[in-house]
């Protein structure tokens, strides 16, 4: 008895499965570099509206923090070393960010 409720059960989940989107939305990578203290480059770009992958690659000896109040954000990057984050959609417009070791290193995003 219990075998022929299951099925249909089953067979229901599986049907339901199907009426909802299976594959995550594609995100866009953006990548900058930390060099002497100084953000290469300065600005960087993105696409509105889609996840974004920021590869931070800290080519300095010490470590940096990145860090943005509007992102909502902060990642240390050891010295010699890379870091990654992932970002949510974000709406087009400029989000500043900074190195929180060094506040006078500073750059934004520009999503359009």
């Amino acid at each position: 008895m219990i075998a022929n409720i299951a099925k249909p059960v089953f067979v229901a989940l599986v049907l339901a499965a199907g009426c909802f989107p299976t594959s995550a939305q594609q995100a866009a990578t953006v990548s900058i570099s930390v060099k002497n203290h100084r953000f290469q480059p300065a600005q960087i770009h993105a696409p509105a509206k889609v996840p974004i992958e920021l590869r931070i690659k800290n080519l300095d000896p010490t470590p940096m923090e990145f860090e943005s109040v509007s992102l909502r954000v902060e990642k240390v990057v050891a010295g010699n070393s890379e870091g990654v984050i992932r970002l949510r959609p974000l709406e087009a417009g400029s989000y500043n960010f900074f190195d929180d070791f060094n506040p006078q290193t500073t750059g934004v995003l520009v999503v359009r």
